[in-house]
């Protein structure tokens, strides 16, 4: 298969290739797209056989569920059975943007799209490129984050470019998602509202609007093996660098400690890596890659790095990656998880 590539600037949108790729979709086909939060990987969310197309191209366990993009509120009523008043509040405070909401589903949404459940995950980016996308696609467009299954999620055009070359019929590329985490996902269908991924919509943001919410252990534990992922990302690997990983967790002058002399006491044939903030990467001398993950209070610069970085170990061709912890205040949950995922959950406490 020919990957067809194109470049579309936001700010000025060449529709030509917006309908080019809706046509696409309607047709069966698959195509990757930016959104706020990471790449995603389209298929016609209301067509079986596309979704199994995706699973196909990611090599996706099928039981792991895929997310319905809209790019209207009112369309959401098509595809669920019913959205609580709190459901509405949160959509009213953070839809458009880096939230995914689960109902239980219409028969009209295959359970080829769901994972099997009978219930969907629903989200309505904030990415105006995406939102064209979707409207040209037939309002209701599946996406997994557009990598192979278990790597690094895509950031760039150029990641999916190197996972997606000839899976698949088209890669939009407008640049930099400036996010790069993927969106919170909520359950709206247990007694509770519950967190099944955290995400820049933190548990702080939907506290204030809709009260108490749970969070699913499966955030940070590992879901046992014979258990169904309700959401993406709950029980298989995820996110993970071709080298081992260790996060190392403590005070800073003990991390610094540990990593410099695991650096010192490397094998000749050995590759290390480091993922720093700003403010330590020139204590890693001697590192065969260090990489800035952006000042240690700007929480949006590590998150919107952290999959580039991974990327960048395994193009570096890294062995062994160690990371500092990044525990900030709003998004150190969700980027903590994500690296704990890509680490196999090895924590080192020093």
């Amino acid at each position: 298969m020919k990957t067809i590539y194109e470049t579309v600037d936001p700010g000025s949108m060449d529709m030509s290739v917006i309908d080019k790729a809706g046509s696409i979709i309607r047709s069966g086909g698959l195509v990757a797209f930016p959104t706020e939060t990471v790449y995603g990987l389209g298929g016609d969310a209301l067509n079986p056989e596309s979704s199994e197309k995706i699973y196909r191209a990611k090599g996706r366990p099928s039981d792991n569920p895929l997310i319905v993009h809209i790019s209207d509120f009112d369309s959401i009523y098509d595809i669920v059975r019913d959205v609580s008043a709190e459901a509405k509040l949160l959509a009213d405070r953070y839809w458009p943007g880096p939230l995914t909401m689960i109902f239980d589903k219409k028969p009209v949404v295959p359970k080829e799209t769901t994972g099997g459940l009978d219930t969907v995950a629903v989200r309505f980016p904030s990415h105006p490129v995406a939102q064209k996308f979707i409207e040209a696609s037939g309002g209701f467009v599946a996406a997994p984050s557009a990598n192979l299954s278990g790597r690094p999620s895509p950031t760039y055009g150029r990641h999916v470019l190197e996972d997606m070359d000839g899976r698949i019929d088209m890669i939009i590329d407008s640049g930099e998602c400036n996010i790069g985490l993927e969106s919170t996902i909520v359950d709206f269908t247990s007694e509770v509202p519950m967190i099944l991924r955290p995400g820049y919509v933190n548990e702080k943001m939907l506290n204030s609007v809709i009260g108490e919410v749970a969070k699913d252990p499966a955030v940070f534990g590992n879901m046992a093996s014979g258990g169904h992922p309700k959401a993406p990302g709950m029980k298989y690997r995820h996110y993970a660098p071709k080298g081992s990983m260790t996060i190392v967790s403590g005070k800073t002058d003990n991390v610094i400690e540990y990593i410099t002399n695991r650096i010192k006491s490397k094998r000749p044939d050995e590759r290390i890596g480091v993922l720093a903030c700003s403010q330590n990467v020139s204590q890693y001398t001697g590192a065969d890659m260090i990489f800035d993950m952006g000042c240690a209070d700007n929480e949006i610069e590590i998150s919107s790095r952290l999959y580039d970085a991974l990327r960048e170990c395994d193009e570096k061709k890294i062995d062994v990656i160690y990371s500092e912890e990044f525990d900030t205040p709003d998004l150190g949950l969700a980027i903590m998880n994500r690296l704990i995922k890509a680490a196999g959950h090895n924590i080192i406490n020093v």
